[in-house]
């Protein structure tokens, strides 16, 4: 995305590309339905999100639109002069746990397609450390 359209607070920057996740993701990217560089407020230790979108069977007429059904990607903002610390951090270890988590998702089975799923990596004083939250 070209800096006049980004939308950021000044100060902050997006520690991946677009490129970065297809590169690493490769074939897998077409099960991302879609991908989110988020612009709100500051997300504190979180760098790197990913979720199930299940199809939910709901009553009147509620269900997830087809589209909609994959994972999900966010990416949040992070601090301008830690972005390529960041980013470094994100390409060597995030990325290929997300690689992994999202290949693990794609082979589980029905009980899991039809549960919404979260994981959040945090960046803490150099630290990553992954959760998976609950939805």
């Amino acid at each position: 995305m070209s800096a006049r359209n980004r939308r950021l607070p000044r100060g902050y920057s997006w520690p991946l590309t677009s490129t970065d996740l297809t590169e690493s993701l490769g074939p897998l990217m077409t099960h991302v339905t879609e991908t989110r560089f988020l612009t709100g407020r500051d997300a504190g230790t979180i760098v790197l999100g990913a979720a199930w979108v299940p199809p939910l069977f709901r009553n009147y007429g509620r269900d997830t639109h087809p589209d909609a059904v994959g994972f999900r990607i966010d990416v949040p903002m992070v601090p301008t002069p830690a972005r390529a610390t960041t980013r470094t951090i994100l390409r060597d270890r995030a990325l290929p746990q997300l690689r992994d988590w999202i290949t693990l998702g794609i082979q589980a089975g029905e009980t899991w397609h039809l549960t919404p799923h979260e994981r959040l990596w945090h960046l803490t004083g150099g630290h990553l450390t992954h959760e998976d939250a609950a939805v």
